[in-house]
Order: C-alpha cells, then sequence, then structure tokens
C-alpha cells in the first residue's frame, strides 16, 4: 500500500492562482468577484491529495470524508496567489488527518482539518 512511511508533523504546500472560474460575485458590483469558499475548500482537498499521493504505490489512492472547522476568513481576487499549507496530524490504519492553511501574500484567508482515507483504486 505504501510507497514510503508517512510522517506526522509533515508540511506539505503548493500555491494556486485564482482564475475567473474560482470566484463568485454576490454583491452584484461590477469587477467584485472573490475566491469563493467552494472553490477554497477544493483547493485545500487539492494539496491534501498531492500530500497523500507521494507516499502510495500505484495501486491506492485516498479518498476525503471530512471536513472539520473549516473557516473562509479573507478575499482573495482573481489573479491572487494562494498558498495552501497541509500538516499531516494524525495517521490511524487507513485514515489521515490533515491540518489546512491558507494564505495570500502571507495573510491568513482560511483554515480546516481535512480527513482522508486511503483506499485501493
Amino acid at each position: 500500500m505504501l510507497a514510503k512511511e508517512f510522517k506526522i508533523g509533515e508540511l506539505y504546500s503548493t500555491t494556486f492562482t485564482v482564475t475567473n472560474d474560482m470566484t463568485i460575485n454576490r454583491s452584484g458590483r461590477q469587477n467584485a468577484e472573490v475566491l469563493s469558499t467552494p472553490s477554497l475548500l477544493n483547493l485545500m482537498e487539492m494539496c491534501t491529495i498531492e500530500a497523500s499521493d507521494q507516499y502510495l504505490n500505484d495501486e491506492y489512492t485516498t479518498v476525503g470524508y471530512a471536513v472539520d472547522k473549516m473557516r473562509h476568513l479573507a478575499p482573495t481576487l482573481p489573479g491572487g496567489t494562494v498558498k495552501i499549507s497541509a500538516t499531516l496530524t494524525n495517521v490511524d490504519n487507513n485514515k489521515l488527518t490533515y491540518s489546512i492553511e491558507a494564505t495570500e501574500e502571507g495573510k491568513n484567508i482560511g483554515f480546516a482539518i481535512h480527513k482522508r482515507a486511503i483506499i485501493p483504486k
């Protein structure tokens, strides 16, 4: 199942540029698009997928099964760069728990706890 052992406390980071299809405009004002909360959650999940996949043999993958304590704290405009950092906080058999932080230019824009399960493909 494992290509290498998971390490509690290991940090994995990746960056994404916010595109128009990741935004929402709830104010109705022109040019008021910002990163949507579902898109932020997607970026967080993509980071944990990348963090997990590096440990697995080709016949295994992970699936998300819980998101806890998610908060979207600040807006990010299209073209902004979001850094997602996921720290592995627990491994329980085939279950992985990540603590995730999202930042833009060093400012915290969101956080969450995300759980994934390792399954055969």
